[in-house]
């Protein structure tokens, strides 16, 4: 027997004037589709998005978020839920319903010497990561400076650190939720620890996070990165050697890579970033220096600011552009595969296109697979096109290339997928990133929210048992 979900309807004209009481209950602000911010306050990062609410409440703490809460379910609105609002799919903006935006929210505290932070959901990586740095402390958070870390956290949470750390998720501590019937609870390892669990990669289904603990680990303020490029004639030797060393690096020692066009010329970046001491770098980078002697056309590494590193690929993926992508996990890259994407690539759609590998695997890969929510322990790699362009006209060329890509390179994957990554895929894709963890997840839900009040997200339904 399936529960009785909720069905949300977008509000009528005739509703506004109710809507905008809610406004009145609120230390945040309220924006509606009648008012002059309402543009803007719609707009999410990916250009590709474009969604009407009805209203935007931009919520000043937790009990602005009850009561917005309170509010659609008792006028059974669409609702999403919005921090940084970087998604792909553009989840956190709904049509015709209400946009709870905790973007405002950003208070911070870091305890240097229990090496812990305290952040409000609205709090971006690069917010977050400059209140850490002060006391030269950091955890895993992602490549963006804009991405919430919201978002980031409870679907996962990649990052440069992640293979020395973990995952942003494995690094919670606790965390400060409002529940679906407007209780506001702590979660941790010993207070709710089933929904402790179920926040550490299963996404926003269980319910709105307003506050983050995290542990943070000693990594200074300074960094080895930096980049080592190789020409398209070499990338399929390049590549070969890239799945090689990479999959047997060090943990404090981060890979990423793509099949990028600079210039007009079609080549292959491996993007260096080690965490650890100076000399500790050097020795496990130099197979790779050694490796590109002859071979690379440009190398460029240094001791940089690790803020620096952090906001490196900003100016790459601005807000407002148009994006697309497709993601799956690679245990290897295989020769087969090597030749698939180099093929796929030469297809690429303008310059801007890219053909991502973001390592995994490290600390991540040593945390059992029922720890957390997050399931996808076994991949080295997550293998993904990035197509950006700004012309509406062009939106089918690029969104199938997109979809060729991953289709050629499915047989090569693992079969799973991280849920960050997804786009709007069904629910057997969402089924594909939770693996064995997802009849557990679907029982949490079936606690937490019966009714799929949280459903605009990589959904989670809930079932009532047989």
């Amino acid at each position: 027997m399936q529960p009785e979900v909720m069905t949300a309807k977008p509000i009528e004209n005739g509703s506004l004037r109710e809507t905008a009481r809610l406004g009145l209950t609120l230390r945040g602000e309220l924006v509606l589709a009648t008012d002059p911010a309402y543009a803007q306050a719609r707009q999410v990062w990916n250009g590709l998005v474009d969604k009407h609410p009805a209203a935007i409440a931009y919520c000043a703490g937790a009990d602005d978020v009850v009561a917005a809460l309170s509010f659609a379910r008792e006028n059974a609105m669409p609702l999403s839920v919005r921090s940084g609002g970087h998604n792909v799919a553009g989840n956190s903006v709904c049509e015709g319903g209400l946009v709870i935006d905790l973007s405002r929210m950003k208070n911070r505290s870091v305890d240097d010497k229990r090496r812990v932070a305290w952040a409000e959901a609205g709090l971006t990586l690069a917010e977050f990561d400059g209140a850490t740095q002060v006391c030269g402390l950091a955890t895993t958070m992602g490549v963006n400076g804009d991405t919430g870390i919201a978002g980031l956290t409870l679907g996962g949470g990649f990052g440069k650190l992640g293979r020395r750390f973990g995952l942003a998720c494995d690094n919670l501590l606790s965390a400060e939720v409002v529940t679906a019937d407007g209780k506001v609870l702590r979660a941790s390892a010993d207070e709710n620890s089933d929904l402790f669990w179920g926040l550490r990669g299963g996404g926003g289904n269980f319910g709105i996070v307003t506050g983050f603990e995290y542990l943070l680990h000693p990594i200074g303020t300074e960094v080895l990165a930096g980049s080592v490029v190789f020409a398209e004639t070499k990338a399929r030797d390049a590549l070969r050697f890239y799945d090689e060393f990479a999959r047997t690096a060090p943990d404090e020692l981060s890979l990423d890579a793509a099949l990028v066009i600079s210039a007009g010329e079609r080549m292959f970046s491996i993007s260096v970033f080690h965490s650890g001491s100076p000399r500790e770098a050097e020795m496990a980078i130099a197979p790779l220096l050694a490796y590109a002697r002859d071979k690379a056309v440009d190398v460029q590494l240094g001791r940089v600011p690790y803020l620096q590193v952090q906001s490196a690929g900003d100016a790459m993926f601005p807000r407002g552009n148009r994006y697309s992508w497709k993601a799956q996990f690679m245990r290897e890259l295989g020769q087969d595969a090597i030749d698939v994407l180099l093929d796929v690539y030469k297809k690429a759609p303008n310059d801007n296109a890219l053909l991502v590998f973001q390592q995994v695997g490290g600390a991540i890969s040593r945390v059992p697979v029922s720890e957390t929510a997050y399931a996808c322990r076994d991949a080295e790699f997550d293998c993904f096109p990035v197509a950006i362009w700004n012309d509406p006209s062009r939106d089918k060329e690029n969104i199938g290339w997109v979809r060729e890509v991953w289709a050629a390179v499915k047989p090569f994957s693992t079969g799973a997928v991280y849920v960050n990554n997804l786009g709007n895929e069904g629910e057997e894709r969402v089924k594909a990133a939770y693996g064995p963890n997802y009849r557990r997840l679907v029982e949490l839900k079936n606690k937490y929210d019966q009714t799929n009040m949280f459903c605009l997200n990589q959904n989670i339904r809930p079932r009532m048992p047989r």
